[in-house]
This record gives C-alpha cells, structure tokens and sequence, in this order.
C-alpha cells in the first residue's frame, strides 16, 4: 500500500490523506450506477411483470418493442426531433457564446445570465407557457413545436460548454488573422473553431441527449401523431407496469453511453505530442 503514501495533488497531499474522498466517490456510483445495472437484467426477463433477478431470460420484451408501430413511431420522432434540436442548438449558442466572449459591452453578464434562465426556471413552467403559445400558433403536437421548446432547453448547455472551451483560448490567433486580411467569420471558423471543437462537440451531443431524454415539456407539447419516446414510456409506466420499459431504457442507456464515447474519440485532441 506504498501508493497511500504518494502524493496526489501538486500540494503534497498523499492518497491515503484522501482516502475517504475516494470511498465517497465510490459509494456514490455506485448509488447512481445500480438502478442502471438492476434495469438491464430486467429487459432479458420473460415475465410479464417487472423481475428482478429474471428467473427466465428471453428477448421478448425487445421483440415486443421492435416490433411494435407505436413503439418505433415514436422513437423515429424522438431521434428526428433530437438530431434536428442538436442542428439547430448548436450554431446558435456556438455563435451565442462567441458573441458573449468576444463582446466588451457591459451588459454582456446579464446576457449570460439571460441565456441560462431556461436551467433556472422549473421545467413544469416552460412546459405550461410553450402548450399555451402553441396553441395559439397552431403548431401543438408538431415536430417543429419539439424542436423550438428543445432547443431553448437545449441552449444553455451549448453556451456554457462552448464558453468554457473558449475562455481556454487565445483570441490573439483569430485577431491575427483578420488583421492578416480574413474576415471574422473566416477567421472564426479556420482558426477558432478548429480549436475549440472538442467544446462544440460535446455541447452538440449534450443537445441532442437533452432532447431525446426530456419528457416534462414532451408531456405537454408532443402527441398526435408525434408522440415522443419518453411521453409513450411515461404513459406505459402510469397506465400499466409494461416490462417493454425495461426494453426500451436499456437501449437509452446504450445510446447514451455511445454517444458520451464519440464526443470523447472525436473530440481529443489529436495535435502531435
């Protein structure tokens, strides 16, 4: 156990002086890992009700969602309305947070501030006030009212990802540039954008998991003909204990997990050593 006696941190701190952050770090995840492994094993179940452990293992409840046109109608809406919220939400709180970085005006925190009050404001409120708008401009229970309501969801993360990434770099490049004759928006996208697109990634997939995983406002706004995944799932749940649920959240957590690996592969950072 000679590792206790190293030092952890650039203050001499040694690991066994952090032991008991490292032993709450792990009592922690595993808190928030278990109902995760407790749901997989339940989607091999072949009981109609919610078994854990299974006493039989079956892909029943995969082929019952597969195989189902209300299950894949509104899983083809939830991932159309999440990769067009992703298209949208990006640029502009990309260009957002580039406008509140490279601004010198004194309002530029209120603006911040401004931008992140769809975080601060209870999901259930947003909810209400986007049912009311759209009835009004008749686009309730439409992909394009999804896409607006998530996106506003959505933008707050892409600025603070995309701002963090910026404050890391050194706007003396992109001034040199236009000062060599580029204009800013060349400027921006040769020699900025390359170098903040781990930050860019990674609020584009953030985006596009907060859309295909949000189901308040889904509640409200989407139905008809495009009812989204989590809404049907919701609806599952309240109405009737259907193991398909089980299903269905695995494959969430899977695509959710490969969507954290891509931003991590495509977003390192492959200057050489």
């Amino acid at each position: 156990m000679s590792w206790l006696n190293k030092p952890a941190t650039e203050t001499q701190i040694t690991h066994g002086q952090r032991l008991w952050l490292y032993i709450l770090a792990v009592i922690i995840m595993i808190l928030l890992v278990t109902p995760t492994l407790i749901v997989i094993p339940m989607s091999f179940s072949d009981s109609q009700y919610l078994e854990f452990p299974p006493e039989t293992w079956s892909t029943r409840w995969y082929n019952s969602y597969f195989g189902s046109p209300e299950w894949m109608r509104a899983t083809a809406t939830s991932l159309k309305v999440a990769v067009l919220t992703m298209l949208v939400a990006t640029p502009v709180g990309v260009l957002a947070a580039y406008g509140l970085h490279a601004s010198n005006v004194a309002f530029v925190r209120a603006a911040f501030v401004l931008m992140l009050t769809p975080m601060m404001v209870p999901l259930v409120l947003i909810a209400i006030g986007a049912f009311y708008a759209y009835v009004q401009l008749k686009i309730l229970y439409t992909v394009t009212g999804l896409v607006l309501a998530h996106t506003v969801l959505a933008l707050p993360l892409v600025v603070i990802v995309t701002g963090s990434a910026l404050k890391s770099y050194d706007m003396a490049q992109e001034n040199a540039a236009r000062s060599l004759g580029a204009p800013r928006w060349k400027a921006f996208m040769t020699v900025t954008l390359p170098q903040i697109k781990f930050g860019v990634i990674t609020a584009a997939l953030l985006s596009f998991l907060t859309s295909f995983d949000e189901v308040v406002v889904a509640m409200f706004i989407s139905g008809g003909d495009n009812p989204t995944l989590t809404r049907n799932m919701f609806n599952a749940l309240r109405d009737q204990i259907d193991p398909t649920i089980a299903s269905i959240s695995t494959i969430m957590i899977l695509v959710t997990t490969c969507m954290m690996v891509l931003a991590q592969t495509l977003g390192r950072d492959r200057r050489p050593k």
